[in-house]
This record gives structure tokens, sequence and C-alpha cells, in this order.
């Protein structure tokens, strides 16, 4: 995890180093210019940290035969099957945030106040146009998720079970996901998304 959170922090900084000299200007990009930055530094760090993960793991050879069989009628076993389970703690997750807000606005008497995280900055890039529109789909839909479930599930999670029961794996992969996000008014629903099995 070291490992993985080092190769992401100078992969961020070198992102900012290199920006300037490809003449890119805090104040003078477009709203698709800055789409495209995100992007692309989304990209980076997904590609740079995967390959570390890799780099860490590939010593666990051979695999299996079977790792990359799948099949089809899987996902629509009622009884083994992903697909049912899926939408349930889908659904249990959404309900969970939603109670875990309820539950802070009582508890604080009204609406905690919000950091302003990485999503609320991007807001005025929705809508603005569609190359915007598809790197920020491209970013928050595919590489930012990719990099964090490898990372926090596959990685951290399942590396932690030989050390701990399950459960206690879970809480603890939770918890560093939710503050790796760097948000502390947003830990508990961060955590309680993290924690959903």
């Amino acid at each position: 995890m070291f490992a993985c959170g080092l190769s992401f922090a100078l992969t961020g900084l070198l992102e900012a180093a290199v920006l300037p000299y490809l003449g890119f200007r805090a104040g003078e990009v477009s709203l698709d210019e800055k789409a495209e930055i995100v992007f692309v530094g989304q990209f980076a760090v997904t590609t740079v940290v995967l390959g570390v993960v890799y780099a860490i793991t590939n010593s666990f050879q051979p695999l299996p035969d079977d790792v990359f069989r799948y099949d089809l009628k899987g996902p629509f076993n009622l009884r083994n099957g992903w697909l049912l389970w899926a939408t349930i703690g889908l659904l249990s997750a959404f309900s969970a945030i939603a109670l875990t807000g309820v539950a802070l606005n009582f508890f604080y008497g009204g609406s905690p106040q919000r950091e302003t995280d990485a999503l609320v900055l991007l807001l005025p890039l929705i809508g603005s146009s569609s190359i915007s529109n598809a790197c920020l789909v491209g970013t928050t839909g595919v590489l930012a998720p990719l990099l964090e479930e490898t990372v926090f599930r596959g990685f951290l999670m399942a590396s932690l079970t030989k050390w701990c029961p399950t459960p206690v794996s879970v809480l603890i992969s939770a918890a560093v996901f939710a503050l790796a996000h760097l948000t502390p008014g947003e830990f508990p629903q961060l955590f309680i998304l993290a924690a959903r099995v």
C-alpha cells in the first residue's frame, strides 16, 4: 500500500510539474481542456498504480488455469449468481448512505459543512460539451472505480484477510478508502459505501 500511495502522489506531482511546460496555465484553460487534463491525469495515475500492483503481485505466478474463465450463465444463477447479490448490495449501499446522512443531520443539527472535494470541482464541466462529458464519464465512471476497487478491494482487503478475519479486513480497507479521499466531513458516507460487501 505504501508503494501504491507513493506512486499515486508522485504521479500527481509529476503531472502538476509538467502541465505548465505543455502550455497549460491554471486560469487560462477552457472547460474542455480542463476535462481532458482531468481524464489524462486520472489515466496516468490509474496506469501507474495498477502497474505497481501488478509488479508486486506478479511474483505470485502461475495463476490458476481457470482464473479468466467466465460462464455467461453465472450472473443469472439465483443461488450463486453475482447479479442478484450485486443488486442487493447496490440497493443496500444507497440505503445505508442515505441513513448515514440522515443520522449525521440529526446529530449535527443540520447539514454538516461540506468540503470542496474533487467531484464538486468538476460540476462546472458537466454538460459543457460532449468532450467534457465523455472525459468525465471516463474518469468518474471507469478509471477511478477501476483503480479504487483494484487497490482497496482486490489488493488491500485481500491482503489483510491473510492476517485478520474477513469482517475486520473489510472495515480496515473501508477506513483506508474513506481516509484516502481526504474529505473528513464525508468520511462516514465513504466508510459505509466501502464497507458494503
